[in-house]
């Protein structure tokens, strides 16, 4: 049998099995929420842009506690989240205008988490006939705006809105 070194993979194999940081644990401590996407901090919870959205204004709402038990969450953190869901419908509403919402969890890899191990909440601006062919026939999404573009929409919203708010004061690591 003969043998090809191939050095280069070394650190492929080495980290292949090794599990990805959390994004909704690392996102917080980050040192720069633009950077991050985060555009509220709450006490117990935070809200997020989305990296990969379905939709222009796709934001997530996540508790800091690294958890997949959604239905252990305690009422405080519980009623934060449904708080700040209701305040990003509010933020969406006024920035896009929007039709309709999709609101949700996917709890488990098999309901479509992406992130089995920390629940968050998606909060999806919807339009009539947003849905096309491009994802099914291209392979891609047709984006109205990049990451920035939404970030430099909605950053301001969310601060005017937590300044009016004392339960959004910013969590401290």
């Amino acid at each position: 049998m003969r043998y090809l070194a191939a050095p280069w993979r070394a650190p492929y194999v080495k980290n292949v099995h090794k599990p990805a940081p959390c994004v909704f644990c690392a996102a917080p401590k980050a040192g720069d929420d633009r950077a991050a996407g985060i555009l509220l901090r709450g006490r117990r919870a935070f809200v997020i842009l989305n990296k990969y959205p379905y939709q222009s204004g796709h934001l997530m709402v996540a508790p800091y506690r690294h958890t997949a038990a959604f239905e252990r969450a305690a009422r405080p953190v519980a009623g934060e989240i449904m708080d700040l869901v209701q305040l990003s419908i509010r933020v969406l509403r006024a920035a896009y205008r929007p039709h309709g919402f999709n609101v949700g969890l996917n709890l488990g890899r098999s309901a479509g988490a992406g992130v089995v191990d920390h629940y968050h909440v998606h909060v999806v601006p919807r339009w009539t006939g947003d849905s096309n062919f491009m994802p099914v026939a291209g392979g891609t999404k047709v984006m109205i705006e990049d990451l920035d573009a939404t970030w430099d929409r909605l950053a301001p919203r969310f601060a005017k809105a937590a300044s009016k708010r004392p339960r959004a004061a910013a969590h401290s690591l």
